[in-house]
């Protein structure tokens, strides 16, 4: 909240983060907690995402040795080590730096306010997602994503277990796409008290099309009808079929940028 202005996850954010197979506290002389730190891993990733977090009253001094000890898993576990970092965040860039980590690439967290118009797609057809066809739900995020630098696959099995089983999911909120009755892109929706798009995909035959901007339309839509006031997504401004043009085309806006650092 402090490099940001605003509370940029929600309590199944730090549910999950407690889970880590690392998760870390340093604590005052009096058992306050003044900085924790934990590691991010997605199954069979050969990186390991670090984060450490410290209270903005007296937490500063515990950032560097909970950082030196969680490079110290990475290398006991023999992954690569990556981390985030806002641009006005001096004190944790210079750790990072400091640490050996280099600068690699930006991601943006985007926004739009809702209610929100977004033209219909002719040839599109969006509609929620039946149970039956979530293995095709996966297979098409799963396409979309491989010509994209750092995707790691999930099977359909590890995609349920992180997004489906002992999860709140909103099946309203996670739509497919088709075009000529095949199946062309999907959405995937994060249960929360706005709305927030945790996937877009388009299969690659059917990019420049329109697919993406109908998927974010009826997204959009649905949100707005719960009576959720923005939507937000995150986007790698280094992937390769350009998606920051799909959001600034309907009107969405960064946020903030994070810098994405690499050791």
């Amino acid at each position: 909240m402090e490099a940001v202005g605003f509370a940029d996850f929600d309590p199944s954010d730090v549910d999950q983060a407690l889970k880590s197979f690392c998760s870390v506290v340093a604590l005052t002389p009096n058992d306050s907690i003044m900085a924790w730190g934990y590691l991010d891993n997605s199954p069979g990733s050969p990186r390991d995402f670090v984060e450490v977090y410290v209270h903005p009253q007296g937490g500063l001094p515990a950032q560097r040795p909970l950082l030196a000890l969680l490079l110290e898993k990475v290398a006991q576990r023999g992954t690569h080590a990556r981390a985030a970092a806002i641009p006005n965040e001096a004190e944790w860039i210079a750790s990072l730096e400091a640490a050996g980590f280099r600068f690699k690439k930006q991601y943006a967290r985007m926004r739009i306010d809702l209610p929100v118009t977004v033209t219909p797609v002719d040839g599109v057809t969006v509609r929620p997602v039946e149970q039956a066809e979530l293995p095709e739900f996966h297979r098409i995020i799963d396409s979309a994503f491989q010509d994209t630098p750092d995707y790691q696959p999930r099977s359909y099995e590890q995609f349920r277990e992180r997004f489906i089983d002992d999860q709140k999911v909103d099946w309203d909120e996670w739509l497919i796409a088709t075009v000529d009755g095949q199946p062309a892109g999907a959405l995937q929706s994060k249960a929360s008290d706005g709305g927030w798009v945790q996937n877009l995909a388009v299969l690659r035959e059917h990019r420049k099309r329109g697919v993406g901007r109908a998927l974010l339309g009826e997204a959009f839509r649905i949100y707005a009808a719960k009576g959720y006031k923005e939507a937000g997504l995150g986007v790698d401004l280094a992937n390769p079929t350009d998606a920051i043009k799909l959001y600034t085309g309907v009107g969405m806006t960064p946020a903030y940028q994070s810098n994405i650092y690499e050791l």
